[in-house]
């Protein structure tokens, strides 16, 4: 059996979005102006414009649920963790999410997702969200902390449960 969890966009991503694009638009125009076309502004094209690329490429689309594994499925990439790994799932507040800093990915353009470092407990952990909501945490064996977020985060949390139940040490809200 496979169930499928849908990515959706917030307005706080399309604004975030937005507001890059006419940013990198604003410097590259200005570069070009301002050297008049020369190298400088060509590699600040090209660079903004394989940034762009990579980013679009990498925006997680949907979260795969089977019997044996659980896929994030992006245009190019693809995580999966084995079922049998996860020791627990819970869903988590966006509030908890601020120690969160981004240390490789994106942060509002097109989403959030990459590689992030949790200030409150020194650990790296995986963001794949394209809201800032419906977080769902899943913690496997191994300690790797993977964040998703989708709109029927209740019901991906119920479907990934271990049948064992989740660990208690989880942190707890201030």
């Amino acid at each position: 059996m496979q169930s499928v969890y849908k990515y959706r966009f917030d307005r706080r991503t399309i604004y975030w979005t937005l507001v890059y694009v006419v940013v990198f638009s604003l410097l590259g125009g200005g570069l070009y102006y301002l050297y008049e076309g020369g190298y400088l502004s060509a590699w600040f094209t090209s660079f903004i414009i394989a940034l762009i690329a990579l980013m679009a490429l990498s925006v997680p689309r949907k979260i795969v649920v089977t019997d044996e594994t659980v896929q994030v499925r992006c245009l190019l990439d693809i995580t999966e963790i084995d079922r049998s790994k996860i020791v627990s799932v819970r869903r988590v507040e966006p509030k908890e999410m601020t120690w969160i800093v981004p240390l490789f990915g994106a942060c509002g353009f097109f989403g959030y997702y990459g590689h992030y470092y949790d200030l409150r407990s020194f650990t790296r952990v995986k963001l794949y969200a394209t809201e800032w909501r419906n977080f769902v945490e899943i913690i496997t064996d191994c300690e790797d902390r993977l964040y998703v977020s989708c709109t029927e985060a209740e019901k991906l949390e119920q479907e990934l449960a271990p049948p064992q139940g989740s660990r208690t040490d989880a942190p707890e809200e201030e």
